[in-house]
């Protein structure tokens, strides 16, 4: 089930709201576990069993590391080495497979495993809980309701953000409820949903067409760069604004998954925007401990190499997004080596345009199958293909499509924001927002009526 369906927006959401407000506040997270496993069940039939099965390791091994702090460290070892080791059962199995027989000449027959949805998102949420509860800095959960409510809680289960036992701790045992702020979780979830169906979903219709396309043109190679850049940006900050906006509909206050990504001044700032709860969890959990950039310069570039090479394995069992979390890797040894005091001396313009050129390469090759398609996909934006600078099909979609793509960029930067809270716009804008998002609310599920709808891109992670 996904968030952007009638089934989800008429049917279920409405009616665990109910069921949840009606219901005594100490039965209340029974009725979000209920129905976190309703709506995992519906996508995931068989593996509820799994994530129930990761729940009670987690449970165990939690318990396990808080009474028997002399064996903890034994503890938590066993429990990282099963919850890693179902990760990469899961998730990677098909993809160690296929690159072994590569190299053999007699083939091994293997069964393909299905890919969990959201088995990433949960257990890197379970490996967190954990090691807080190894390093003293989260408190055991002693009801395993409670913790199995914290791991399946249906706004962040499928695609994110990896809301941390930390940051919900509290709140698990006493969440404040008021209408202002499910009304702020209300306009939250409706605004993702436009940024999801309206601009992301029609978005993808550029990059969908280009891939099967005859009729390229150097026109057309930029086209797709941009709008799978910005597809990606909607597709993922609308799901993480849907969550946000669900999570305080329940009285959850969960952290900022995205901060205005495109408009970084380099690529360590993209990163600090960009999929917070991601790149701080690597920071956190994996840089850190390595020894983080308080070792000499070999161990430091090793421990970048190691993070990045990690991130983008977590994206997918394939090549493009090792290469792609590898590039990441690479052109932050050199901004922080060599390139760190230029960036700050030259306009920020410039770096703005930096560091949008980088992130939109870098889309290409998170989007390309082969290595062979993503550098094709590369040099079409030179016109080293031996392509026009045009082409029909170009002009036609970049004519129907440009109203889309200029709302998208303008969305994606704090211009609307600034404007917004401007004191002489302010009154006026409190006036209009209602009607706005019932605007958008109406033709979002319009769209989804139509069936102009793809599912999440974060799902398959």
């Amino acid at each position: 089930m996904v968030f952007s369906s009638i089934t989800f927006l008429f049917y279920f959401l409405p009616i665990v709201l109910v069921i949840y407000y009606i219901t005594p506040n100490k039965y209340k997270n029974i009725v979000l576990l209920i129905s976190s496993l309703i709506f995992y069940f519906y996508g995931e039939p068989t593996y509820v069993l799994l994530m129930f099965f990761s729940i009670v390791i987690t449970y165990l091994f939690g318990m396990l590391i808080s009474y028997y702090p002399k064996q903890k460290k034994i503890f938590l070892i066993l429990s990282l080495f099963i919850s890693v080791g179902l990760l990469v059962y899961f998730k990677y199995f098909n993809f160690i497979m296929e690159n072994i027989n590569l190299w053999l000449a007699h083939k091994i027959d293997f069964v393909y495993v299905a890919l969990p949805i959201g088995i990433s998102f949960y257990t890197f949420q379970m490996i967190s809980y954990l090691i807080d509860v190894y390093r003293g800095q989260a408190k055991v959960q002693k009801n395993i309701l409670k913790l199995a409510m914290y791991v399946s809680l249906f706004p962040q289960l499928i695609a994110g953000p990896i809301v941390r036992y930390t940051t919900i701790e509290q709140q698990i045992e006493n969440r404040e409820y008021s209408a202002e702020k499910f009304a702020l979780g209300v306009r939250r979830f409706i605004i993702g949903l436009g940024k999801k169906v309206l601009i992301a979903n029609v978005l993808a219709n550029i990059s969908t067409n280009f891939l099967a396309s005859n009729d390229l043109s150097v026109l057309y190679y930029w086209m797709y760069a941009v709008t799978i850049t910005l597809q990606i940006y909607f597709d993922f900050s609308g799901y993480s604004d849907m969550a946000i906006g669900l999570g305080k509909m329940f009285g959850f206050e969960f952290l900022e998954n995205f901060n205005y990504p495109y408009i970084a001044i380099s690529i360590t700032d993209f990163w600090r925007r960009w999929h917070i709860s991601l790149s701080s969890w690597f920071r956190d959990y994996i840089y850190i401990p390595l020894g983080g950039n308080r070792v000499n310069i070999f161990k430091f570039i090793r421990n970048i190499l190691i993070v990045w090479f990690l991130t983008g394995l977590w994206h997918g069992a394939a090549w493009n997004f090792i290469i792609w979390g590898l590039y990441f890797g690479i052109l932050l040894i050199l901004e922080k080596l060599v390139l760190s005091k230029f960036l700050q001396k030259i306009p920020k313009f410039i770096t703005r345009l930096y560091t949008l050129l980088i992130v939109m390469i870098s889309f290409v090759i998170f989007n390309g199958e082969e290595t062979k398609q993503i550098l094709q996909n590369i040099g079409g934006l030179i016109g080293i293909n031996n392509i026009p600078l045009l082409s029909q099909e170009s002009i036609y979609y970049f004519k129907s499509y440009f109203i889309v793509i200029l709302i998208g960029i303008i969305g994606a930067t704090p211009i609307v924001k600034n404007i917004v809270i401007n004191k002489k716009i302010y009154k006026i804008a409190n006036i209009i927002e209602p009607i706005f998002l019932l605007f958008v609310l109406v033709i979002s599920t319009s769209y989804i009526v139509d069936g102009s709808f793809n599912p999440f891109l974060y799902f398959r992670f």
